[in-house]
């Protein structure tokens, strides 16, 4: 889990206040799907519009967080991502706007609730996108160990619940069939 859920937790609450969708990914769904392993940042996939964003700025800025509000913008009009920091921790969110891409908008309407500490339930990616997005992230990291490691957890933690077929379909997509093959252990 994060090392700051009180950061993500204000994130979260600022950003329904906004209107702004949005889905908790990375190592804090991993993590809650998988192994647990502590990070000090968070991935969080948000779906604003330029209304919806422009709320989210202002209320950002009447908090202690911030936000380079141009970047943000900027963000929003390349698909991209932009950071809010917590100056007092240096605790890092990034903020993702959703690709327009199939993979990307399904995984985003797959989302579900989710209790991540005592005080904090959020829209957070399922188990079987959680190891799609961790394989993806290891391919453009040069197939880093710690992000198959984190999706090998999720496969070890979730077994039989794991729709095996909606990950090697979208595994194929994604060009990273050889990586889910590496870490599935046959839930079946």
């Amino acid at each position: 889990m994060t090392s700051d859920p009180d950061t993500l937790g204000r994130i979260v609450t600022l950003l329904d206040g906004a209107g702004i969708p949005y889905m908790v990914t990375g190592s804090v769904a991993s993590s809650h799907h998988g192994l647990p392993r502590m990070t000090h940042d968070a991935d969080v996939v948000v779906d604003p519009e330029a209304a919806s964003l422009e709320r989210l700025l202002a209320a950002l800025q009447a908090t202690d967080l911030y936000v380079g509000v141009e970047t943000a913008r900027e963000a929003l009009r390349a698909r991209r991502q932009f950071n809010v920091i917590d100056p007092a921790s240096g605790f890092k969110i990034d903020l993702i706007v959703l690709k327009d891409r199939p993979f990307s908008r399904i995984e985003f309407e797959r989302r579900r609730p989710a209790r991540l500490t005592d005080s904090l339930t959020a829209a957070l990616a399922t188990a079987e996108d959680s190891i799609l997005s961790k394989l993806e992230w290891s391919r453009k990291a040069g197939e880093s160990a710690q992000q198959l490691a984190d999706a090998a957890g999720v496969v070890r933690m979730s077994g039989a619940s794991l729709d095996v077929g909606y990950i090697e379909r979208w595994a194929e997509e994604l060009g990273v069939l050889d990586l889910w093959r590496r870490v599935a252990v046959s839930p079946r």
